[in-house]
């Protein structure tokens, strides 16, 4: 008995030190496009890029919504990332985007996703 008593007192400090895997956090819940988001895109991007799920871009140099979102790799952080910093845009977009901005862009774009997309033919 007392042999298995020790046992029992080496296993408990081992069973201590087994690691768990963490579990990967969820990703972020997206945020919910309201009206003010549609209307912001459509004011502030809808005059050079085409918003929707289908259409032409006014400007050659935008390519449309649902060509962007549905790139290889694309994330709703390296998106957002982007869309904040402002000295990567081109020239045509010389504007600032504040956090709220972004959050309601980003969520709007995102709604474009399509996993049976194909790019137009040029």
């Amino acid at each position: 008995m007392r042999f298995r008593s020790h046992l029992l007192c080496l296993a408990l400090p081992l069973a201590a030190c087994q690691t768990v895997p963490p579990e990967a956090p969820p990703p972020p819940a997206p945020t919910p496009v309201t009206t003010s988001g549609r209307t912001f895109v459509e004011a502030s991007c809808g005059g050079c890029h085409a918003i929707g799920r289908s259409g032409y871009s006014s400007n050659s140099n935008a390519p449309p919504f649902t060509e962007i979102v549905n790139r290889e790799g694309l994330t709703q952080e390296t998106l957002s990332t982007w869309l904040r910093g402002a000295h990567n845009y081109p020239s045509e977009m010389d504007f600032y985007l504040n956090e709220a901005q972004v959050n309601e862009l980003v969520a709007y774009m995102l709604t474009l996703r399509d996993p049976h997309y194909r790019p137009p033919r040029d």
